[in-house]
């Protein structure tokens, strides 16, 4: 059942530059191609396809009217051949654009591999010295300056990219990479958790609700992410402490509570919990926006009810976190791996992605084309961010906290129900 249109409550430029501009590091094809795209929203369609499940609607990019959402951007797309292999974050690009559309409109035959961690990646890239055989990886953003002190990026042509200038001025420079030299935003988001409400009686609404649930009504039935800095982030959030803090203190009072009151309670670790949620694995589960919101479409597909699920983003403070497209050192299809990107900066193409990971793509005036592409889209308010919202996320730090922060994970692996 389609929910109807809903204002879009658009991030704030100010709020956004405010939080993730601090000098911070995380721990943590076109209307000229007349292909008809849809949007996915988290099903497997073809591009021929004339119907979806769940609640979208066909995404027909050659019935737009020239001069509509395609005006004032550039949509230059670039042929080329060869496979084109990507290591990236799970289920995170619509099926069609890393399958048969990126084959009918680039020419490239694509395979897709996923890590759980911004660590597993780096390691896996260091352990390859340049063989690794992926052409696109996908980092959180201020990892970056460690992956270009280990060698681990190429820098990007950016006359292969003329599509960058459909990007927000607001998502490029970064200080982990001031002149996109080797990087250019995919997306950002945020994290809380979705639970089941015909199981869960009490509403929960902030962290240590969250952290209660786990060990109250959820005990048994629950999964937080599998990533260090988010299983430290809810008791730093929900005892007012920035997550980044270093005091030997915070860090042995946040082990001890984790450890012993809130892992023998968690029956998994996950970083995308959405199919696991549709098949009825968990009734409530830490998870990032983007997954979150296709678990709804997920558990309507699988035949469960969507509406006896509720998201919560995580209060009184919770995370900002935002990735990029980079190339890694010895990618042996650069020139598909430009062509892609570059393809995945139109403004339909990114639309069409946005759908299926629901996370904000960073384009500019999105709000513009989501009015125009996708009017009845629903469940916005997962995807875009007031700015009181924005104000509350914090960016993370690798500081000499981030050991203490796995050894916690590891041992709250150890002590779990699961």
């Amino acid at each position: 059942m389609k929910e109807p249109i809903q204002e879009l409550r658009m991030l704030a430029p100010d709020s956004f530059r405010q939080v993730i501009s601090r000098r911070a590091i995380f721990k943590a094809g076109t209307a000229a191609a007349g292909v008809a795209l849809i949007a996915a929203c988290g099903n497997e369609k073809k591009a021929t396809d004339t119907t979806v499940g769940g609640d979208c609607d066909p995404l027909d990019v050659a019935a737009i009217p020239d001069g509509t959402a395609s005006a004032g951007f550039s949509n230059v797309v670039n042929k080329s051949s060869g496979t084109l292999s990507m290591y990236t974050w799970g289920d995170y690009n619509d099926p069609d654009i890393v399958g048969d559309l990126a084959n009918s409109v680039l020419g490239v035959t694509m395979t897709v591999d996923y890590y759980p961690s911004n660590e597993d990646l780096i390691t896996k890239l260091a352990a390859a010295n340049g063989n690794s055989g992926f052409d696109i990886v996908v980092p959180t953003g201020p990892y970056i300056p460690q992956m270009l002190e280990k060698g681990l990026l190429q820098k990007l042509d950016r006359s292969l990219l003329p599509n960058i200038v459909n990007v927000d001025p607001q998502y490029l420079g970064r200080d982990w990479d001031p002149t996109n030299e080797y990087s250019v935003c995919k997306d950002w988001g945020s994290t809380g958790w979705i639970y089941n409400k015909s199981v869960l009686t009490k509403e929960i609404l902030t962290w240590q609700d969250f952290m209660d649930a786990t060990k109250g009504e959820a005990s048994g039935r629950v999964a937080w992410l599998d990533s260090s800095p988010n299983v430290v982030g809810p008791y730093f959030w929900a005892n007012g402490i920035n997550w980044n803090t270093e005091e030997a203190a915070d860090l042995d009072a946040c082990e001890k509570y984790l450890v012993e009151e809130i892992a023998p309670h968690i029956k998994g670790f996950d970083s995308y919990p959405s199919t696991a949620l549709a098949e009825g694995s968990f009734d409530l589960a830490m998870a990032w926006n983007g997954d979150a919101r296709q678990a709804f479409v997920r558990i309507a597909d699988a035949g469960g009810n969507p509406d006896e699920w509720a998201w919560a983003l995580g209060s009184p403070a919770t995370e900002l976190w935002m990735d990029n497209y980079c190339i890694p050192t010895g990618a042996p299809n650069p020139e598909a791996a430009h062509a892609w990107i570059n393809w995945l900066l139109t403004p339909e193409i990114s639309i069409k992605d946005l759908l299926y990971h629901g996370y904000h793509s960073g384009m500019k005036d999105i709000d513009k084309l989501m009015a125009e592409l996708a009017p009845e889209a629903p469940r916005v308010d997962m995807i875009f961010f007031a700015s009181e919202l924005v104000a509350t996320m914090q960016t993370g730090e690798v500081n000499s906290a981030q050991d203490r922060h796995t050894e916690i994970l590891d041992k709250m692996k150890a002590a779990a129900a699961g």
